[in-house]
């Protein structure tokens, strides 16, 4: 790495922190509608602080989108894409130091958002900053696009980038995420599951009742577990007709690079406090089930008296919240349908489908793209150590707007690893992490601007 450019890392180390301790302090909290005004704005002063020139733009939905863009000495242009949004950190009371409080200990940097996604923005806000430091000017042009509802499913962000392609235009994007495995190797993702998340709700009765007559009375929570039971069975397989129907099977070249993920089972075990993982996977067969294959997940169950102490009740209402993790070429409201077409077909008609949003499709880039190469070179220079190239993440977020309707290469790079804790309390970077992510974005920035594709 250039020491001319390391030196202006360094210069400005103190102030990036500064900027992230201000930027977590903030909360944006957007399924709460909590600070989100303040935080739009103060994202779009960071930016214009960085030398970008910004605009707030308005969506169809509350929260705006922030873009920020910086011309560069080449028209070669890299788009960041960015949240300003973060979870709720409940239960707060397991937060060893306030959530919007930023506190520094043992190397770490705590608070709500810190790793998903704030680092990664000041990171690369502060890679600019250095970059124009050293040389006077950006090698190639910058644009920022930062939303406000990632955290509750980005539904107004692809009509957003239907309507703003010319002002989107670029030749590679670098997504939100981005980590180290457990031994601090970085890894490169390229692609994201798509995701249909609803809520089932049954009404049995008018009212509760007592719990006396259940002998003749219908309980709704039983009939919401039989509803649920008849999804998926103990293998772990999913029982809706033609779930896996338009399932597209990995690639050789895929399943190969699965099988060279690194992951620290023995550690993630211990993270977690359990044995073993489901079915007993290990190995490359864990692997492989973890990026290829889709999920139905139950987040959330309520029905009856959950408080303190015993009340014999019959709930009259029952709910249950639940997501698919969808692979390529699955798209949410064909499940949609096939869900609701399960329900009628075993006898639950009565059980009612919100689908919170229009869910997110998957989203891939091909392994053998130049950028996915370029990105894991620039980690090569920066961690001395070679980066595992990941076909996608068990995660999921609006990246088919980048892929498809942008038609961009998308990859990862950023500060997080194992342990940051997203969505959990204590949430956390590592400073020296954190360090390594600026590095590693301004090397992509540089090598962007002497590679051809």
């Amino acid at each position: 790495m250039d020491p001319k450019l390391l030196s202006a890392i360094q210069r400005q180390n103190e102030q990036a922190i500064s900027d992230l301790k201000r930027f977590v302090a903030q909360p944006s909290i957007s399924a709460q509608g909590v600070g989100m005004t303040e935080a739009a704005q103060l994202t779009a002063d960071l930016l214009a602080s960085a030398g970008f020139e910004v605009q707030i733009l308005p969506t169809e939905g509350p929260y705006p989108v922030v873009i920020g863009t910086q011309r560069g000495a080449t028209d070669r242009t890299l788009l960041f894409y960015d949240h300003y949004d973060v979870q709720p950190p409940d239960p707060v009371d397991l937060w060893e130091t306030p959530p919007f409080q930023p506190t520094i200990r043992e190397g770490k940097l705590f608070g709500r958002g810190v790793s998903d996604n704030k680092a990664n923005i000041i990171s690369r806000l502060a890679a600019v900053r250095a970059l124009r430091d050293a040389y006077g000017t950006l090698p190639i042009s910058v644009k920022f696009i930062i939303e406000g509802e990632e955290e509750v499913g980005s539904p107004h962000l692809p009509s957003f980038v239907e309507c703003h392609r010319d002002l989107l235009a670029a030749d590679a994007c670098i997504w939100e995420s981005g980590a180290v495995d457990w031994d601090g190797a970085p890894q490169v993702v390229l692609g994201l599951k798509g995701i249909l998340y609803v809520t089932l709700r049954v009404s049995s009765m008018a009212r509760d009742a007592h719990s006396s007559t259940g002998t003749h009375l219908p309980n709704a929570a039983w009939r919401l577990i039989w509803a649920i039971a008849s999804m998926k069975g103990p293998d772990e397989r999913i029982q809706i007709d033609g779930f896996y129907d338009a399932v597209r099977q990995p690639t050789a070249a895929e399943i190969a690079a699965a099988d060279r993920m690194p992951y620290d089972e023995v550690r993630t075990r211990q993270s977690y406090r359990i044995e073993r993982f489901l079915l007993g996977l290990e190995g490359a067969e864990l692997r492989r089930r973890i990026l290829f294959e889709p999920v139905l997940n139950v987040c959330g169950l309520s029905a009856g008296y959950q408080g303190p102490g015993s009340k014999t009740v019959i709930p009259a209402e029952a709910t249950a919240k639940l997501d698919f993790r969808l692979v390529p070429d699955q798209r949410p409201d064909d499940i949609l349908k096939k869900l609701r077409a399960h329900l009628d077909q075993h006898g639950f008609g009565d059980i009612q489908i919100e689908a919170e949003n229009h869910g997110e499709n998957p989203a891939r880039t091909p392994l053998d793209h130049p950028f996915a190469r370029l990105v894991a070179d620039a980690a090569l220079e920066v961690y001395g150590r070679t980066a595992a190239i990941v076909p996608t993440m068990a995660g999921s977020g609006p990246m088919f707007s980048f892929t498809d309707t942008l038609g961009l290469p998308v990859a990862s790079a950023g500060a997080g690893y194992p342990d940051s804790r997203a969505h959990a309390p204590n949430e956390n970077i590592r400073l020296a992490d954190f360090e390594n992510a600026v590095k590693h974005v301004a090397v992509i920035i540089q090598k962007m601007a002497s590679d051809t594709w």
